[in-house]
């Protein structure tokens, strides 16, 4: 299992044959502008929730690569509109048979509006079981008890929002880790704006004293946790 860090919270998970890419925001994100949007592989897209800096590039890889997107129902009826027919909607607690993975969409506590202000139905997190291993995309969310109930999927590691003020920061990502029962932790959602600026050290030092590993790909780097 591989995975990219494109910036902010969108990340590439190469697995088996499936190139899974999630919340694709690169355009809008200047510390993405290395990053070629026209190389990006999927072959399915994952959309946490519908606000323009996690959906902002998603329609134009969408049409490029022929992937399938992965969504809540409001969601996959937006861009059906749109022209993306090839879509499986889902909704909360619900799971699909998607060949080479399976994907259950989690609960996550954050809001979600379309950048046409649109209704962007509830948000959502994604559990990703795969012959490799199984993973989980938090998307964008606080800390909640609902966490726990992740320890059932023995996570290989967890993509978690650090960065603060819109979801939550590195220290409740520490017990969000704890209640999830991972080990390894990659994180997202941070530095990409002045209002989610941490400090990359505080950071580290949280999660090591807690012995979990917090790892912090650069922009374009590509990793096997």
């Amino acid at each position: 299992m591989k995975l990219t860090y494109y910036g902010h919270s969108c990340i590439g998970i190469q697995t088996g044959d499936a190139q899974l890419l999630f919340d694709p925001f690169i355009s809008g994100n200047p510390l993405a502008k290395a990053i070629d949007m026209e190389k990006i592989p999927a072959t399915h897209v994952l959309l946490s929730h519908g606000h323009g800096d996690h959906v902002a590039d998603a329609q134009a890889i969408l049409k490029r690569t022929g992937a399938m997107l992965v969504s809540n129902a409001e969601i996959c009826s937006w861009y059906e509109a749109k022209g993306i027919k090839h879509a499986t909607p889902m909704n909360i607690g619900g799971e699909a048979d998607l060949g080479s993975f399976r994907v259950r969409l989690t609960v996550a506590q954050h809001s979600s509006t379309m950048p046409d202000g649109g209704s962007g139905g509830d948000p959502c997190g994604f559990v990703i079981r795969t012959g490799e291993g199984n993973i989980h995309h938090a998307g964008d969310t606080g800390l909640m008890l609902d966490m726990q109930l992740l320890k059932r999927y023995s996570l290989r590691f967890a993509c978690l929002p650090i960065g603060d003020n819109y979801t939550m920061g590195y220290a409740d990502a520490v017990e969000a880790a704890r209640y999830m029962g991972v080990n390894t932790v990659v994180g997202m959602h941070y530095n990409t704006f002045p209002a989610i600026t941490i400090d990359i050290e505080a950071a580290k030092t949280a999660f090591a004293a807690a012995n979990i590993n917090l790892l912090l790909p650069a922009i374009g780097e590509t990793i096997e946790p």
